[in-house]
């Protein structure tokens, strides 16, 4: 292949394929154990705080929420301050986050944990926007494999933590270290990030001028109702796992589980979700249209909700792996979808960053939407019945997804190639 480009063009990144696969890996590892690790050990952290459920369901709300608003305002930070710097900053943030949690225990511990709790949300906002874009650009041919790839390397990190964090706690460490060593994974990730991204925004810089429509301008975006739609799904989906992140663990817990028995089962689940973030984008990738495998991905989320709530002690594994499924997998197919609504890199990177800006804003009110259920009824069944009853409502908005409609409903400004 020859490198040389026609002037105004983006040159082909000079990274092998292997290399950003692996940095794409690795960063996305380092997105998800910070809130996976405190669930497991919610006993020990609500008996050293005093928190209740319902300022507990802040360490989940929190950090969605924010990733919810740094997805909207990703657009233009990724613009103003370049893939490279937003994303290594972003880790530098979560390093930061989760070393503060080794702070001693004392009377404002729970607010302590929340603050971090954000600015580790904060710095995985610019990430998990920024990384669907590059995909795309990177990888314009296996978009759905390497989504798959991204999504099973979030949920694998929160198997991750979900696992180690309770055995680190079995093992002699103190629930704040426990927490506190996802700092040392973030930090070594950094170099690749920063070289990779180094690398290829060296080869992809875009022109200054020339453009109809800057990456930061998502106005048009905003005036479409499948912007709408995809937010509200991907909310409402999201919601399930963020609960299920918040709850799981300590709902098994008050059935007499240890930490370390409830973690590996949020660890199972969460395996769970990778193998099916994993598969289902590969399997969907002959045909455009997803819907097929999405409603298959809800349709086992709303069996496992379900098993939660009436059959919870029936069989816990089983049903962690069907709900683990439902999750991973259909997480993943909303990350294509929305790249598969506009054939523009930039276009369909906005597109995604806020539909997951939104959407993680309305997940993150999931679980204390199951803290407040809990405290009226005093279980929580009707918190996991509330869960499945959402999965139902996205099943019937996803019929709405029809491929051959994306070009009308998305009316995507032309962006004319610089001269």
């Amino acid at each position: 292949m020859s490198s040389v480009t026609q002037p105004g063009a983006h040159a082909a990144p000079a990274i092998q394929p292997a290399l950003w696969l692996l940095t794409v890996i690795l960063v996305t590892l380092n997105l998800r154990p910070f809130l996976t690790a405190p669930g497991p050990l919610g006993h020990a952290i609500q008996q050293a705080t005093g928190m209740d459920l319902r300022a507990f369901s802040w360490l989940t709300l929190l950090p969605m929420a924010l990733m919810g608003v740094g997805g909207w305002l990703a657009p233009a930070a990724l613009q103003r301050l370049g893939a490279r710097t937003a994303v290594c900053a972003s880790l530098l943030l979560i390093a930061l986050g989760c070393a503060l949690r080794l702070a001693p225990a004392g009377n404002a511990t729970s607010i302590l944990l929340i603050a971090t709790a954000g600015l580790c949300g904060v710095g995985v906002a610019l990430v998990q926007s920024a990384l669907p874009g590059l995909i795309k650009r990177q990888s314009p041919g296996h978009v759905a494999p390497m989504m798959g790839v991204y999504s099973a390397a979030l949920m694998g990190g929160g198997a991750l933590g979900a696992q180690l964090s309770p055995l680190a706690m079995q093992w002699g460490m103190g629930w704040q270290a426990a927490m506190a060593i996802w700092a040392l994974p973030v930090l070594a990730a950094l170099p690749l990030a920063w070289w990779a991204l180094s690398r290829i925004q060296a080869r992809t810089a875009a022109p200054r001028t020339g453009s109809a429509v800057p990456v930061s301008d998502t106005s048009w975006l905003m005036r479409r109702p499948r912007t709408w739609l995809l937010l509200i799904s991907f909310g409402l989906m999201n919601g399930g796992y963020a609960s299920t992140v918040a709850w799981i663990a300590p709902f098994y817990q008050g059935h007499g589980w240890s930490a370390a028995q409830s973690g590996s089962l949020l660890a199972l689940l969460s395996v769970a979700q990778a193998a099916s973030a994993l598969a289902m984008p590969a399997l969907a990738r002959r045909k455009i249209d997803r819907r097929g495998w999405m409603l298959a991905a809800l349709a086992a989320q709303i069996i496992g909700f379900a098993g939660l709530a009436l059959w919870p002690d029936a069989m816990p594994t089983a049903n962690a792996v069907i709900l683990g499924a439902g999750l991973g997998g259909c997480f993943a197919l909303f990350m294509v979808l929305a790249l598969d609504h506009l054939p523009r890199p930039t276009q369909a990177g906005a597109l995604n960053a806020l539909m997951q800006g939104g959407g993680f804003v309305l997940a993150a009110l999931a679980p204390l939407v199951m803290a407040q259920l809990h405290h009226w009824s005093g279980s929580w069944t009707s918190g996991w019945l509330y869960q499945a009853g959402m999965a139902l409502a996205v099943a019937v908005l996803a019929l709405r997804f029809a491929p051959q409609h994306y070009a009308r409903v998305m009316q995507a400004p032309v962006q004319p190639a610089s001269p």
